[in-house]
């Protein structure tokens, strides 16, 4: 069967209107039309001449905010290649070595020159496990430096070197005075240092004050640090650079970033007066050291810890061990008390404890509210050196 005979239809022929058009033929219409509008730009105009005539300073003010209104929506951005210039050649690549071989790189910064001594801070997770240091300046020029000390909680390094080379030292800023909003930019050697060092990444600063929880035993989150929020990208390379501000002063040092599926444009930086007052107490070589409680610690809100010590899971921190002759000796914790405050702050986990804890100093007198047979009670006790 011819299916295309089946589907065809016959069209059906259009009568061709023969009656005589008694209306108005198009081309008068277009010629009533254009009659109409060359009127209408002669009135204009010639209202616009009579409002010159009579009323000239009325009729230029109109004209010239109509030119203010454009050149207020005109944006110039000369970029940040003047702050660059400031801070750029202060910046370093950091290289690790352990036993000879390079363990880990990342970057640093000169902060600091006393005579022909120049002070140099970096994140102490880039050095750490390391035997030895040495840093890369824009010149290509490597030196070793020695280690002046560290705090793995800080995530802060000091680094020296003693030449009568001139490098360059950075501006110190202030992450105080800045805003958010304002504009930021990182200085780092990211991925690949022999390729990618010295990247210049912009952004804004995000948020400031940021309570972050991290881990400084690589497994568990046990502490919480307190930093600025930039979407200046930071990656892995970057960690002890220098976040600045558009002038190109210092205002932080780049430590981290949250990285994962749904995750971009937040990463973090240690405000500089936190970290140039510890660098400055290091080298005068002032006590930096924590107080310290005296327990191991397990986290209450772990089904399996709790379990294991007999207690329902909850907010707080276990205490697994107390230590002969400790503050909490002293003060009479015992093993499976559940800390659940501390000195008036809530306790959710080791983190959140710790974060306390550090707050204060040696020989402060703290009062802990604990947990112990399902029954919550006070006690006082007075915090000593962690050395």
């Amino acid at each position: 069967m011819d299916y295309n005979n089946l589907n065809y239809i016959e069209p059906i022929p259009v009568k061709e209107n023969k009656e005589k058009n008694n209306g108005i033929g198009m081309g008068k219409v277009v010629a009533l039309v254009i009659f109409t509008a060359i009127i209408s730009v002669l009135i204009g105009a010639g209202a616009l001449l009579l409002l010159f005539h009579f009323y000239p300073d009325f009729a230029r003010d109109q004209i010239t905010n109509i030119t203010k209104t454009e050149k207020e929506v005109t944006v110039t951005d000369t970029g940040i290649a003047d702050g660059v210039e400031k801070i750029y050649n202060a910046v370093v690549v950091v290289k690790t070595y352990q036993r000879g071989q390079l363990y880990a790189t990342g970057t640093g910064f000169v902060y600091k020159k006393d005579n022909d001594k120049y002070y140099l801070l970096t994140n102490y997770h880039v050095i750490q496990n390391g035997n030895s240091v040495g840093v890369v300046f824009t010149d290509g020029t490597e030196e070793q430096v020695t280690i002046e000390g560290g705090d793995k909680y800080a995530d802060l390094a000091v680094l020296s070197l003693t030449s009568k080379k001139e490098y360059q030292v950075a501006e110190i800023g202030s992450s105080i005075d800045m805003r958010v909003g304002d504009t930021v930019f990182a200085i780092g050697a990211p991925l690949d240092y022999s390729v990618y060092s010295w990247s210049v990444t912009r952004g804004i600063l995000s948020g400031k004050d940021r309570e972050v929880e991290v881990s400084t035993n690589g497994y568990q989150n046990d502490w919480i640090m307190q930093v600025l929020q930039t979407d200046a990208a930071i990656n892995n390379g970057n960690s002890g650079g220098p976040l600045c501000n558009a002038n190109g002063q210092v205002i932080g040092i780049n430590n981290m970033k949250l990285a994962s599926t749904g995750i971009e444009g937040m990463g973090f930086a240690i405000p500089i007066e936190e970290a140039t007052s510890y660098a400055d107490a290091l080298i005068k070589g002032e006590d930096v050291s924590r107080p310290y409680l005296g327990i191991s610690m397990a986290e209450a809100s772990n089904i399996y810890s709790a379990r294991n010590y007999g207690i329902s899971a909850m907010d707080g921190v276990i205490v697994a061990e107390v230590a002969s002759g400790s503050p909490a000796a002293k003060a009479g914790l015992k093993v499976g008390d559940v800390i659940t405050d501390f000195n008036g702050a809530a306790v959710s986990n080791i983190a959140a404890l710790r974060y306390q804890l550090y707050k204060c100093k040696s020989g402060d007198t703290v009062t802990v509210k604990i947990m112990r047979n399902n029954k919550v009670s006070s006690v006082k006790l007075t915090l000593t050196n962690s050395n």
